[in-house]
């Protein structure tokens, strides 16, 4: 090896080397360094090796070692498979104790071949890298390489990509199955003290609490996989001894306990797996459509006043107002906690809400005064305001921006807090907003949007009457309205908020149907003066009834305008359309003023037939 040849490679002039030269065609080792980030202290070399010290080696290092161990892991890894060993146990001790990782090995099962007419085959050749190196790059693997000349075949560590940052923190909840590891929890949570404010010193708290966690896990647990391997191994190895000898008594309780063993990561594996399908079931975009599913019980009619209209609009009781604005208690915080999933997708702070449900005992004092702090200030510290956002896609395929839906992963005990307002909220949101909504709101249904809906036409169409639907989408809700007002896709609190910001819009509607300026739609009953219905909410879902006159589709702009210049919510006009109803006859005028695409009956609400025939299979 020459300074010539290695500035034949094309590499900067900061790299320097150690090599082992080859005899011939066989053998050679060389290793770069960048100078600028080590300094060699010692370079020695043997026959088939070379040891490199170094200064400035205090970072984590992404470590890599290759070599022909004339050893194997397992039976598996020998074309005569045989039984498990002690050699083999104690090659898997080494790596186990080093913590390194063998990588996946494509383009065959075994790298070495001997014995008479080369019959004998095993893998004695492998790469071994350490968990840094994992974290860093993705996809990394081992390749065999043609074999030209030698009994090796050549490997190759295809390094797959390389990762920019490592993967964050994430509590398992196989831990909380550990005997013993809640006695830990409560020493690491109580055995540092903090001084400033409640949150900050939560905050810190939960930094000691990762530190440990991951230390723990490197130390004590290792890597589930792995040891139900081992566990695994283990056991075929008893096995495979009954078969030629019977097992005395101590060997009969070394398998059972090997079984047992191998029960054990098992079961830690199948909770780990449980918790991680929930990522996967994010990644695939899942809209949680069960909760539009269950439809709550109706409201209990009551004989007392339990609200007021001032100027049109509804405002809470007293009584209803005041327990929006009591502080937090024990009861209600611990309540929310068990209503939150222990499974759900990893948060930024890197634990679930399993976590916090197994721990209450001895972390609630703190957590209380958490919530103390938020009911009296108002705030706390930023670091528990950190946020994953998630695109996920609504569609196969999806390269554009727009088909994508942005999902907020939030913290922990950020999520906690919001799950504890939401559950005020949603307990009085009915009575505040009008009936012409019907998302979130407790006793209302899918099915009344879209029942009102169809009653509406047929009211029309009977009375041989024509109109327009206004169909309306709205255009990433979450995303238009501002921030600071406390909505994010993906938070308790937040389709609560998004309802009352919709009261706006359903309140404009109103008046502007009571000024004449849109006409709505009257359902006649019992009674003579029948029902005036003029919109229907749900979701990103809206229905404006009104006439088909140029005027009426012109205010209805005018109101579009005038909520977007308020709010930021706007209207998707390609999702939007004109809905026909009855015979209309200046559809191409209308049409060119509102902007939209023009549809016709029958179409579809809510996923629901709109204005079908009674008897009609499909829409």
């Amino acid at each position: 090896m020459s300074r010539s040849l290695v500035r034949s490679l094309g590499v900067g002039r900061f790299l320097e080397w150690g090599a082992v030269d080859s005899r011939g065609a066989a053998g050679g080792i060389v290793v770069f360094w960048d100078n600028r980030v080590l300094e060699l202290v010692e370079l020695e070399k043997g026959v088939f090796s070379i040891s490199c010290h170094f200064k400035n080696w205090s970072l984590e290092w992404a470590l890599v070692c290759c070599w022909g161990f004339n050893s194997i892991l397992s039976p598996k890894e020998r074309s005569r498979e045989g039984s498990l060993n002690s050699d083999m146990r104690r090659f898997s001790k080494v790596i186990e104790d080093l913590e390194l990782k063998d990588l996946p090995l494509l383009g065959g099962l075994f790298t070495w071949s001997g014995g008479v007419n080369n019959q004998s085959l095993s893998r004695l050749d492998r790469f071994l890298v350490n968990e840094e190196w994992d974290c860093r790059f993705s996809g990394s693997r081992q390749c065999v390489l043609p074999r030209p000349v030698s009994n090796h075949f050549p490997i190759l560590l295809d390094g797959g990509g390389l990762r920019r940052d490592p993967s964050p923190f994430r509590f398992e909840n196989m831990w909380l199955k550990v005997k013993g590891f809640k006695d830990l929890l409560k020493s690491w949570w109580e055995g540092d003290s903090f001084s400033g404010s409640s949150s900050f010193i939560l905050a810190e708290k939960i930094k000691v609490l990762k530190s440990k966690s991951k230390e723990w896990n490197k130390d004590i647990f290792g890597r589930v996989e792995y040891r139900k391997d081992l566990a695994l191994d283990q056991v075929e190895f008893w096995d495979a001894k009954e078969k030629t000898s019977r097992l005395s008594l101590e060997e009969l309780e070394a398998r059972k306990d090997t079984r047992e063993e191998y029960k054990k990561w098992v079961l830690l594996e199948e909770i780990t797996w449980r918790q991680k399908s929930r990522e996967v079931w994010l990644k695939k975009g899942d809209r949680n459509t069960s909760f539009f599913d269950k439809m709550a019980n109706a409201h209990r009619r009551r004989n007392n006043v339990d609200r007021i209209r001032i100027n049109g609009c509804e405002t809470l009781e007293n009584l209803d107002a005041c327990a929006l604005e009591v502080s937090f208690t024990e009861d209600e915080v611990f309540g929310a906690l068990l209503g939150c999933s222990g499974d759900k997708a990893p948060r930024p702070d890197g634990f679930s809400m399993a976590f916090w449900q197994f721990v209450w005992d001895f972390v609630k004092d703190d957590v209380m005064s958490f919530f103390k702090e938020f009911y009296e200030h108002g705030k706390f510290v930023k670091s528990l305001n950190a946020t994953f956002l998630v695109l996920i896609p609504k569609k196969a395929g999806a390269e554009d921006l727009r088909d994508f839906r942005p999902i907020s992963l939030l913290g922990s005990l950020y999520k906690w807090l919001a799950k504890v307002l939401a559950n005020r909220l949603k307990k009085v949101v009915g009575k505040v907003v009008s009936k012409a909504q019907g998302d979130f709101v407790e006793g209302r249904q899918i099915l009344d949007a879209v029942l009102i809906a169809n009653e509406a036409i047929d009211s029309v169409l009977k009375n041989n009457e024509n109109g327009i639907l206004c169909k309306l989408d709205r255009e990433k809700a979450y995303g238009n309205v501002d921030c600071s007002r406390g909505l994010r896709q993906g938070g308790p609190l937040s389709p609560y908020l998004l309802v009352i910001a919709m009261e706006v819009f359903s309140s404009f509607l109103k008046r502007v149907v009571d000024g004449g300026f849109l006409s709505g739609c009257k359902v006649k009953g019992r009674s003579e003066e029948g029902v005036q219905i003029s919109h229907l909410l749900f979701v990103d879902d809206t229905l404006v009834f009104c006439q088909a006159s140029q005027d009426h589709l012109t205010y209805h702009n005018w109101l579009l305008m005038w909520f977007e210049a308020v709010l930021g919510l706007r209207i998707n006009l390609e999702k939007s359309e004109l809905i026909l109803v009855g015979r209309v006859e200046n559809i191409d005028d209308l049409a060119l003023e509102f902007v939209h695409r023009v549809g016709s009956l029958p179409s579809t609400y809510l996923g629901l037939p709109l204005g079908a025939p009674f008897k009609s299979m499909t829409v």
